[in-house]
């Protein structure tokens, strides 16, 4: 199918998480200006009937109908928002609040700018200073080094190994590990650099990374004459540095959420709260309606204007229509997982997007588009709406129970097992039955994976 703009742009905005849907909202009211946001401390503005001063080429061209629908389509966006914040009117104060949150969300430091700090403290002259900058330009996001210093010379026309001098200076920079050129190398350095005298770790990671991985401490102690106690411990001393150093200054650490719902627990009931103090207030700016109304505008213009009257009501009306689908969704996940908020994820119910659907009266496909990258605030956390849709299992007494409670419980039985005797694939099976819980071996070992439980094997202390 082949849907219409108005429609993929209601679409579109129905998916947008509350702050990119702030932004797109902007940049309507930019290009549109029949669009216009609610002035702080102002009376509602009065939009006069179709029938009070409209052109009889206005009525000739059928759009009396049309713009009076319109006009109540604004009067109703303001009521609405205007009735969920209690009839108080939207006050240069919450304007503040709302400017102050945008100006305070934090740009992190990314990699490539703190390294160019260090670096352009290092006294340098400008020749290594541009080397020094084309080896960081080198470095990716996990902190390695993604060109050999052969290729970086030869594409710079530098020494080699005036080259490696200062790249042996930037490995000196924090993140400790950076600049490596492998895994191997971003460990040994860390060792190096945090003063850690360890030989034997040194050893293990300089000649026996892969069998460390396989937690193969017995075959490493007898490869390097000491005893798997030996090697154990040095394994953990290695388990404590960053395979990654990069990665403390990544971008995605810096993503920051706006739940769309707050849940409250208000005289021992739940109450849904719609955020929407982050989005404009739209109204159709009234100087435009006059324009419409005015015998002297040429039709080209009064074209023109009501076109962009049409595309303002629709954004309205879809804004509208978005944050009434995700106040309803919401409803319905509040109603089914009482008991999670009461209790935790011991009971957390199974739920699935077609019954929410079902009890909203929209299709499978809208619940998915409305929750998609949406965040709920409750009493006992904040979490992705779509945390809430699980399928589930029905344990031996009849209770529906969702698959993240049982991969909780998963994770508590790893959690509390013997280091030196862990718990298999099917003894984890065996203690779930115990419980009630009767699902395959083949399902622990798919939910052990989403957990990112390693097999028994691994887990094991030798």
């Amino acid at each position: 199918m082949v849907l219409a703009p108005q429609l993929r742009q209601s679409l579109e905005m129905l998916q947008l998480p509350i702050l990119e849907l702030r932004t797109m909202i902007q940049q309507e009211i930019e290009k549109n200006p029949t669009l216009e946001e609610v002035p702080t401390e102002v009376e509602p503005v009065e939009i006069a009937p179709p029938d009070a001063g409209l052109t009889t080429e206005a009525k000739e061209l059928n759009f009396d109908k049309e713009f009076e629908a319109l006009a109540k389509l604004d009067e109703e966006w303001r009521d609405y928002f205007f009735h969920d914040r209690d009839n108080r009117p939207y006050t240069a104060d919450d304007a503040e609040k709302r400017q102050f949150f945008m100006d305070s969300l934090p740009q992190k430091e990314s990699l490539q700018e703190h390294l160019l700090n260090q670096l352009n403290l290092a006294g340098l002259s400008e020749a290594d200073r541009q080397i020094g900058e084309l080896i960081l330009g080198s470095i990716n996001d996990d902190g390695y080094l993604t060109g050999s210093p052969e290729e970086l010379s030869q594409s710079t026309g530098t020494d080699l190994h005036h080259l490696k001098d200062i790249l042996s200076m930037i490995q000196d920079f924090h993140p400790t590990g950076i600049a490596a050129r492998d895994l191997k190398e971003c460990l040994l350095i860390q060792l190096e650099r945090m003063g850690i005298e360890n030989p034997l770790a040194g050893n293990i990671v300089r000649d026996h990374l892969d069998k460390l991985g396989g937690k193969k401490f017995t075959e490493i102690a007898k490869l390097l004459k000491v005893t798997t106690e030996e090697v154990h411990q040095a394994a953990k001393l290695i388990a404590t540095l960053d395979p990654k150093p990069g990665r403390i200054y990544s971008s995605d650490l810096a993503t920051y959420i706006m739940p769309e719902i707050v849940v409250q627990k208000v005289n021992g009931e739940y109450v849904i709260v719609l955020n929407d103090d982050q989005l404009p207030h739209l109204r159709i700016s009234k100087n435009y309606i006059d324009i419409l109304n005015d015998k002297s505008t040429s039709a080209e213009v009064k074209s023109y204007i009501r076109e962009r009257i049409r595309s303002s009501a629709f954004m309205i009306k879809s804004i509208h229509q978005r944050q009434k689908t995700i106040f309803r969704i919401a409803t319905e996940i509040v109603k089914t997982q009482t008991g999670f908020l009461d209790h935790g994820i011991s009971n957390l119910k199974p739920l699935t997007m077609a019954t929410v659907a079902t009890a909203v009266g929209v299709h499978e496909t809208t619940v998915s588009r409305a929750v998609s990258g949406k965040y709920i605030q409750t009493p006992v956390g904040v979490f992705e709406m779509k945390y809430f849709f699980t399928p589930g299992i029905t344990t031996a007494d009849g209770r529906e129970m969702s698959n993240k409670t049982v991969k909780d419980i998963i994770a508590g039985l790893v959690a509390d097992e013997d280091s030196d005797k862990p718990l298999s694939d099917q003894e984890l099976m065996e203690k779930l039955k115990e419980q009630g819980i009767s699902i395959a071996r083949r399902t622990i070992a798919k939910y052990r994976l989403v957990l990112r439980i390693p097999p028994s094997h691994l887990r094991k202390s030798y």
